[in-house]
């Protein structure tokens, strides 16, 4: 449906983040695209809009539906993160070069500490008008390099995991 994909082991390593998360007591803040788009796979209506069975949220974890890039859009997640005083903020999710690249960013210029784990998120690959493929790798590698140290630090999983209690 979306074409060539990078790092298919991206959902495996959120359900392994996840579940050490909740299994720290650790705050766990969900978001949901729903595409206002028609023809987008993403809207409400679309099954490519439901929330996987490994990542659904539990009962008392926040879900923030939006239907723009930025987590940050339309949702009450900054009033959220601010109340509760949290700085810190680990970002996964789909994808790299869109809502993963744009929260990040905006997450950074309201003055919170992102860490975006790398080997948590993918994209797909995608052909500019020219005719030029970029690669779903590429794509995701040149993400990464573009926000890592000036909107966020970059880690894999197995960092996050044997660091957590230093980062948080």
């Amino acid at each position: 449906m979306w074409g060539e994909r990078n790092n298919l082991q991206a959902e495996g390593n959120i359900e392994r983040i996840l579940r050490h998360w909740r299994e720290m007591n650790r705050p766990v803040f969900h978001v949901q695209h729903l595409s206002m788009i028609s023809t987008s796979p993403l809207r409400r209506d679309h099954i490519g809009s439901e929330i996987k069975d490994g990542v659904k949220p539990l009962p008392y974890e926040p879900l923030f539906q939006k239907s723009v890039n930025s987590a940050f859009i339309g949702t009450d997640l900054e009033d959220c993160l601010r109340k509760n005083g949290y700085q810190i903020i680990i970002i996964v999710g789909l994808t790299t070069d869109h809502c993963i690249s744009t929260t990040t960013r905006m997450a950074a210029n309201l003055g919170f500490k992102p860490y975006l784990i790398s080997d948590a998120t993918a994209t797909f690959g995608r052909t500019l008008d020219k005719g030029k493929y970029y690669s779903p790798e590429e794509i995701h590698e040149i993400n990464l390099v573009s926000l890592n140290h000036e909107f966020a630090t970059v880690m894999d999983t197995a960092t996050l995991m044997g660091s957590i209690e230093p980062v948080i």
